[in-house]
Parts: structure tokens; C-alpha cells; sequence
């Protein structure tokens, strides 16, 4: 909860910001996004006030899990540009003073990776080893019983070599055996060859896959599974994921990044709280960011959100950074778990919470999921089980730039469809407008920015009851209250040990800025104000 007296660094004091290439900006008539599409967007991001842009997969691959299963981590997918365009991006994202993030996949290739292809090639061939591979059990069944995420068994038989080999999401997807030290070598020369380049850092998918149980022991069954559930979560993946040696594996990629200045990595991790920390790694040598999902996997109550922070917050180990996220392009868009409403609280909580907020595209102007109708659907968690409708494509629908034909992201037709209000919620109709969320996004980006005590301040948490969440951050003798109605009924704020007073500097309804606050506060249903403290 402390402030560091260190020099805190850019990804400390930064706003993430995450696209998902093919659903930012069209620039070729094909229906999907692509890095000149993003180029073309820069003054936009550089106008909101994000410091960095993590971008989702671009590299050559078949897109059976969307660029997620990689052929070449080396080489740029035609549908994205080149490389050419590649260099360009990163070079007009460093001439705005911004960083660049990209999107690393080390626990799989696709299954059309030449790694890939060498060692499924031949039992004894000498990239056999890059990949897990197993005999059968005597019956000839799998050699245990571990799930893929997908949907069905994570064991694929090879009938050329007769041997399984397993894979956590898609039978396109082979997972890597990090346990060989070539392997080791391999992605971590991919991360120089990228690094060399100028990239700021990476964001690490699935961090906590890529090492195995060395006995291949069956997962356990999850008692709280229920049919509505994902098959995946029928059992705990107590052996197929987060073992000890992943540590060692994080520290020694954290070691390639330490070769640079100032690169970063941030971690996806879906593990509870006292799991995730160790991925800070010891002495802090891990990851530089865990990625926090808490605010993503929590019911929205104040009491509940409030706990949670306070947990987080002490179980961070000394000089481990937060960090905070809302959406991204594996979950639902926050607008459509909390309402539109509840979205502009949401926006004022990332942003003043203590630590490194990533703000996923879109929802800066309160995007919701859009339906896709099942024959529209392409994402392959919800093709392989549409009975339980978890297809991830309804948070992954093009950007909304204007009231033109298709939102202005493309003049053909986009690869996911739009929803039919477009019109009436884009960033061209927000630009403008004070009370709109692109405003709201814009003026706390901007107040994080320009206050010490907002962007590396001290938390302190105040009062929580079943409506309202408040926190002070502090630094020096600026202090900063922050009063959330987590609730859509009005609230009445007084707590018992404290006098506060001072004036509202930005609030989800702007005409109670200004305002002077003495010692009780009513918030209305969905507000959320932030005030400067009187010293």
C-alpha cells in the first residue's frame, strides 16, 4: 500500500491500452483490422492519454484459435502487413511518446510450425522432444485424463508415430515441452529477435501452462463443476498447470528482458490471489505484472470488490507493481456484465485504484457484447461447445469510430458483424460530448496523469458496506478521496472516524463537480465522485 520512494517506471505509471488487431481499424478493404489500420488510429490513442499499446497476436499463422496458434514467431500474417508495416507502427508509436506491448504465445505453437512439423515427423527425430508426446495406456486410451480449455480430451493421437501428443486448447495447438532446455533457447531468442527490434515488452499468454507435471498424474474432479460450466472445468488442473518449474522458466525470460532497458512482461495468469503473487518470482526477478483479474472474476458489490482490493494489496510482495483490468478479449465486456451505467463507476474505479490499469478497446465508449448468431459464430470455444453459448466473439466485434457505414472501421464487410446502435455509440459522436464515457475515460486518464498521488500514490482504503466502496490516494500532501455507489439506489457516506472536506474534482455526473463536500456525502445510483482533499 506504500508509495515507493524508487523512480517508478513507464509500465508503473502508464495506462495500458489493448487492441485486438482484427477489430481495430480496416485498412485494406478486407474486412479486418491491420497494423496500418492501427497506425492510422495512433493520434486517437495519443488524444485518449494511454502510454502503451498491447496488441493481440499478429504473427504468421492458419487462425484456428485467431493468431493464438503460431506458425512462425518471426514473421508477420499477410492479413496484419508485414513487417515493413510492422517497423512503421513501431516507430510512429515511439515518435508519440508511447510504448508497444506484443502479444507472446510460448506454451504452443500451431500445429504448422515447422517445429512442429520436424517432431511429429519421426519418433526419433531431434525436435521429437520439443512437444509432449506419450504412449497410450495399455487399453490404448489417452495417457491421462487431462482436459483441453476447448472442449474434450487435451490427448491427440498421431497414427503415424502411434504416440499422443497433448495440447491445452485446440488439436492445432500443441503444447511446447518447456522442460527441454532447447526449447528454452528457442523462444527466448524469439523474444531478442523482437526485443532488438525496439519492442517495449510482452504480455505472456497462459504463463501458468507452460510447465507440466513430470509424472503426467490425472487431474482431480471439481466438486463445484455444473452442467452449465465449460467441460474444461470438470476437473482442478492441479498437474497440467502452475507447476514449481514454471517459476524457473518466468525468471529466466524476465533475465532475456534485463538485457534491455526498461522492457517489461506481464503475465496471463487466472489463478486466486496467493498463487498469482509468486509470479512476481522471488526477490522480484518474475514477472513485472501478473495480470490482476480480480475485477473481471468478482460479483460487482462494493463490500466484495472492496475485501478483494484490501487482500490483493497485502499480499503483493515488497516492490511488486499492481495492476488492474476490466475486460479483454477472452471475457465479457464490463458495459454487458454491469450496465452501462455501472461502466462509468467502473472506468473511475480502474483509474484511481493504486497500480498499472489496461483498458481493453472499445470500452472507453461502453461497447457491449453484440450478439452473433450461431451461424456467424467463428471462435472455437464456442463452435466446439454452442450449447453453452461461451463464444468469445461478442467482446471481440470491430471498434465503433463513427455514424458512417460500418462504424467507419471498414468500407466492406466486417469478419464480425456490428451491432445495429453503432449510430448513436461511437468515439466521433463521444468526442464531444462532456457527460459521454469517452469524456469520463479521457478526464481521469488525463487527472491520473498530471497527479502524483493518483498515478503512485498510496491506497488507503476508508469504508465499504453493501453500496459503497472508498478509498484515499495519497502522496506527499496531495490526497485524494474516491467514493463509489456500486448500486444503482442512492447511498449516504459518513463514516465514524473520519472528517473529511474538500472539493469534487471529476465525477460520473459532471455537474456535481466543483461542489464542495463537508462531513457526510449522498451519492445518487451509479456515481462515483472523486475529490481533492483539503490539506
Amino acid at each position: 500500500m506504500k508509495e515507493e520512494q524508487l523512480k517508478h517506471l513507464w509500465w508503473q505509471e502508464g495506462v495500458i491500452y489493448q487492441i485486438y488487431p482484427r477489430s481495430y481499424q480496416d485498412s485494406n478493404s478486407d474486412g479486418v483490422g491491420d497494423l496500418q489500420g492501427i497506425i492510422k488510429r495512433l493520434d486517437y490513442l495519443k488524444w485518449l492519454g494511454v502510454n502503451a499499446i498491447w496488441i493481440s497476436p499478429i504473427f504468421s499463422s492458419p487462425m484456428a484459435d485467431f493468431g493464438y496458434d503460431i506458425a512462425d514467431y518471426q514473421d508477420i500474417h499477410p492479413l496484419f502487413g508485414t513487417m515493413a508495416d510492422f517497423d512503421e507502427l513501431l516507430a510512429e508509436v515511439h515518435n508519440r511518446g508511447m510504448k508497444l506491448i506484443l502479444d507472446l504465445v510460448p506454451n504452443h505453437t500451431s500445429d504448422q510450425h515447422p517445429w512442429f512439423l520436424e517432431s511429429k515427423s519421426s519418433r526419433d527425430n531431434p525436435k521429437r522432444d520439443w512437444y509432449i508426446w506419450e504412449d497410450a495406456l495399455p487399453d490404448g486410451s489417452e495417457p491421462n485424463n487431462w482436459l483441453s480449455v476447448f472442449g474434450g480430451s487435451g490427448w491427440e493421437w498421431d497414427e503415424n508415430t502411434q504416440q499422443y501428443y497433448y495440447h491445452a486448447f485446440l488439436k492445432e495447438q500443441p503444447d511446447l515441452n518447456w522442460r527441454n532446455p532447447d526449447v528454452q533457447e528457442a523462444m527466448m531468442n524469439v523474444m531478442r529477435f523482437w526485443l532488438d527490434k525496439g519492442v517495449d515488452g510482452f504480455r505472456v499468454d497462459v504463463m501458468w501452462h507452460m510447465v507440466k507435471d513430470d509424472q503426467l498424474r490425472d487431474n482431480p474432479p471439481n466438486p463445484h463443476y455444473e452442467p452449465h460450466m465449460a467441460t474444461y472445468e470438470k476437473l482442478i488442473p492441479a498437474y497440467s498447470t502452475d507447476q514449481p518449474e514454471v517459476h524457473d522458466i518466468v525468471h529466466k525470460m524476465r533475465a532475456v528482458l534485463d538485457e534491455y532497458d526498461e522492457r517489461m512482461m506481464i503475465g496471463e495468469i487466472y489463478l486466486p490471489i496467493q498463487k498469482l503473487m509468486t509470479y512476481y518470482g522471488s526477490d522480484n526477478n518474475g514477472a513485472h505484472l501478473p495480470f490482476n483479474f480480480l475485477l473481471l472474476s468478482l460479483k460487482w458489490e462494493a463490500q466484495q470488490i472492496a475485501s478483494n482490493v484490501d487482500m490483493y494489496e497485502g499480499a503483493l510482495p515488497d516492490g511488486g507493481w499492481p495492476n488492474w483490468v476490466l475486460g479483454n478479449h477472452d471475457q465479457p465486456r464490463i458495459t454487458s456484465r454491469v450496465g452501462s451505467t455501472q461502466a462509468k463507476v467502473a472506468a473511475m474505479l480502474l483509474l484511481t485504484l493504486r497500480g498499472t490499469p489496461t483498458i481493453y478497446y472499445g470500452d472507453e465508449i461502453g461497447m457491449r457484447d453484440v450478439p452473433i448468431p450461431p451461424e456467424e459464430v467463428q471462435d472455437p470455444q464456442g463452435l466446439n461447445m454452442p450449447d453453452l453459448h461461451l463464444s468469445r466473439d461478442p467482446a471481440r466485434t470491430p471498434m465503433q469510430w463513427e455514424d458512417t457505414n460500418q462504424a467507419g472501421f471498414t468500407d466492406s464487410k466486417p469478419w464480425l458483424r456490428l451491432p445495429d446502435y453503432f449510430r448513436r455509440i461511437n468515439v466521433k459522436v463521444q468526442q464531444d460530448d462532456p457527460f459521454s464515457m469517452l469524456t469520463l475515460y479521457r478526464r481521469l486518464i488525463k487527472l491520473r496523469q498530471e497527479e502524483p498521488a493518483l498515478k503512485i500514490g498510496d491506497y488507503i482504503p476508508v469504508y465499504s458496506d453493501n453500496q459503497v466502496f472508498s478509498f484515499i490516494r495519497k502522496s506527499g500532501d496531495s490526497r485524494f478521496l474516491v467514493v463509489l455507489n456500486l448500486s444503482h439506489r442512492p447511498c449516504y457516506f459518513k463514516p465514524k472516524h473520519h472528517k473529511f472536506t474538500g472539493v469534487v474534482v471529476l465525477a460520473t455526473f459532471p455537474e456535481r463537480e466543483n461542489t464542495a463536500i463537508t462531513e457526510s456525502i449522498s451519492l445518487g445510483g451509479d456515481e462515483g465522485i472523486l475529490v481533492r482533499l483539503d490539506a
